[in-house]
């Protein structure tokens, strides 16, 4: 087993790398975390460190605080760093919020290090179990993969290994990990499987988890075949981590249907089919809607659709506001505002002369109706616009309703702005104050 996992770390060129391991103190976790520690005295793995991550889900009162001790001490028994975390209070007792908060720390602590890699202890029963259970909620073909061997930053070293293998380790090496109670509650429907279901199913087959990683084999091989025909999709269906609308109306149900599947994993989500049907019918529902609508995902996660995008935001009402401080703009250049690079520029005859509406982050503007200084800053209440073509003036509000501008988005974008009056909504529109009728003055630009 030894050898297994240190041609893992050779296969994936980590031997001198910093690597965190998620280490709960059960079986699994302490055995990997033990043979890194022998794997660490070899001159090869000389240069690897490793930091043991425990986090403490808070569940089970003071048994809790003595395995997190009992962790602390075994990995400064083995010379590695402790990085260790308790949930908060109100974390719901289900699985998937506790796999959401655990990875959550992985990721936290990986940054914390600024490590290469994390490593988590899944064996080959974890592997089978994963997919019984994603047969029997009714999963697609990505389902019956099961657990990935390497996924982003995350890598799996014990994933051919099974747990006898790993508890005969243990007893061999006298090791002591902790017994958590909660694995015996049946309650957690993993553990229903794992305790009642799989031995149910041995009587049927006694190599029924061999039969399951092999179902699992077959499916990453099958999934391999589609994602070469996805490959050639995804570079238009795509900005960032964003679905363009346009692009996702043109396919066919069932790759709409793998699509929104590996978009839901993708933020850690593990929907079934019927679950994926659901977020189906809301983006059908509103993928022609100028004003979009907004899906429960998770404790803290919205799935939002529209005429434009598909996407995911926090559960907030107007999502996470990016601090847009206000700015003077007394003369023409570039000025660093925020996250955001505004500039403004004389216009130059020598360019190639288009005559946009100002649909992206850039406008030609005619600024001899107005002179500097002019300001830049997010919204406020009372914000009125004259739109570029008409003569009246409406809120602002009004006017981001009519370009089907999400409600969430609209605190994050740039305004350029004489005193109280909106010139230019950077990406949106512009006023008909600064509207080119003849030549422009100006570029106006936002990165």
């Amino acid at each position: 087993m030894i050898n297994r996992v240190s041609d893992f770390i050779k296969k994936y060129l980590l031997s001198d790398k910093t690597i965190v391991v998620g280490f709960s103190g059960g079986f699994d976790s302490m055995c990997l975390l033990d043979i890194m520690s022998k794997l660490k005295n070899e001159p090869e793995f000389s240069e690897m460190r490793v930091i043991a991550a425990h986090f403490n889900h808070n569940w089970r009162g003071e048994e809790s605080l003595r395995e997190q001790e009992v962790c602390r001490i075994f990995a400064s028994s083995r010379g590695f760093e402790f990085y260790t975390k308790n949930a908060r209070g109100d974390l719901k007792k289900t699985e998937n919020d506790a796999r959401i908060a655990r990875y959550e720390f992985f990721e936290e602590a990986f940054e914390e290090y600024d490590a290469d890699a994390v490593f988590t202890a899944h064996n080959m029963d974890d592997n089978a179990e994963t997919v019984l259970y994603r047969v029997v909620k009714g999963t697609g073909i990505v389902g019956l993969k099961g657990i990935s061997e390497k996924r982003e930053f995350f890598y799996r070293p014990l994933l051919k290994t099974s747990r006898a293998e790993i508890m005969q380790y243990c007893n061999d090496y006298n090791l002591s990990p902790n017994n958590d109670s909660s694995n015996s509650d049946t309650a957690f429907k993993r553990n229903y499987l794992r305790l009642n279901v799989m031995p149910a199913l041995e009587k049927i087959n006694p190599m029924v988890k061999d039969a399951l990683n092999t179902l699992a084999k077959n499916a990453s091989n099958d999934n391999d075949i589609i994602e070469e025909y996805l490959a050639g999709i995804r570079p238009s269906l795509y900005e960032r981590d964003v679905i363009i609308t346009d692009e996702y109306k043109k396919l066919s149900r069932p790759v709409k249907m793998r699509i929104l599947y590996e978009f839901i994993q993708k933020i850690g989500l593990d929907y079934d089919s019927k679950k994926i049907g659901e977020v189906y019918d809301f983006v059908e529902a509103n993928m022609n809607q100028r004003n979009g609508s907004t899906l429960s995902l998770a404790t803290a996660l919205w799935l939002y659709a529209d005429d434009k995008i598909i996407e995911t935001i926090p559960r907030k009402s107007e999502g996470v506001k990016i601090e847009i401080p206000e700015t003077v703009i007394e003369k023409e250049g570039e000025y660093d505002i925020g996250t955001h690079i505004f500039s403004i520029t004389k216009y130059d005859d020598k360019n190639i002369f288009v005559f946009p509406q100002s649909t992206a982050n850039f406008a030609y503007v005619d600024l001899s109706k107005v002179g500097f200084p002019l300001i830049v800053r997010s919204r406020r209440d009372g914000d009125m616009i004259t739109p570029f073509g008409m003569t009246g003036s409406m809120k602002l509000k009004k006017f981001m309703n009519s370009k089907g501008v999400s409600r969430h988005r609209r605190d994050n974008i740039l305004l350029l702005c004489d005193e109280n009056e909106v010139l230019w909504v950077a990406g949106v529109g512009l006023s008909n104050r600064i509207g080119v009728s003849d030549r422009p003055t100006h570029v106006v630009q936002v990165q």
